[in-house]
């Protein structure tokens, strides 16, 4: 099937929530059928993720206050982009923030959507290696803990779901083994 075959036609669009991240619209489609339908759509200017491994292998993880799903979690280094700006740029800024540290050597993982059927937030998934120490800079409203952690302790992590979907995702694009999960649970 192609995809014009699927495709939904926007008819009008209006302005739920207009936030300093975040835009909430409710879109009215006609749908590939030629029904009318309202899609809520969040607009997100985007992010960026880091799996930052050193030369023993250990992984780089930040705990922070989720608000949203009322837990602090363990997660890859991440942050918003900025309007305009560069991913590799964002995530060298990302992990010097909320880490100290910064990295001799950047690959680009992946970039995709993360939650398509609401959000137009795309992510980018870099691996940084080669580690260097410094000092974190967080910003004034954000409280991060940064640790190492072994590939074994990353495992139990993931198992244990201490762990966000973009973490177990970072990880695994990596390289770095996150478990048989069907034998975990």
């Amino acid at each position: 099937m192609a995809d014009e075959q699927l495709r939904e036609r926007p008819v009008d669009r209006r302005t739920v929530f207009e936030g300093r991240l975040l835009t909430v619209h409710a879109d009215r489609v006609a749908t590939a059928g030629g029904d009318l339908a309202t899609r809520e759509i969040v607009d997100h200017p985007g992010a960026v993720a880091i799996v930052a491994t050193d030369a023993d292998g250990g992984v780089v993880l930040v705990r922070q206050w989720r608000h949203a799903v009322g837990a602090a979690l363990w997660e890859i280094p991440a942050g918003t982009l900025g309007r305009g700006e560069d991913p590799e740029a964002a995530a060298r800024r990302e992990l010097a923030e909320e880490t100290g540290y910064s990295a001799g050597t950047w690959a680009r993982l992946a970039s995709g959507p993360v939650a398509p059927g609401y959000s137009s937030e795309i992510i980018h998934l870099f691996a940084a290696r080669d580690l260097h120490p410094g000092q974190p800079h967080t910003d004034p409203d954000e409280y991060v803990v940064a640790r190492l952690f072994s590939p074994d302790e990353i495992r139990l992590l993931v198992t244990g779901d201490a762990v966000d979907i973009k973490t177990v995702a970072g990880l695994a694009l990596a390289g770095i083994p996150v478990g048989d999960l069907r034998e975990a649970r």
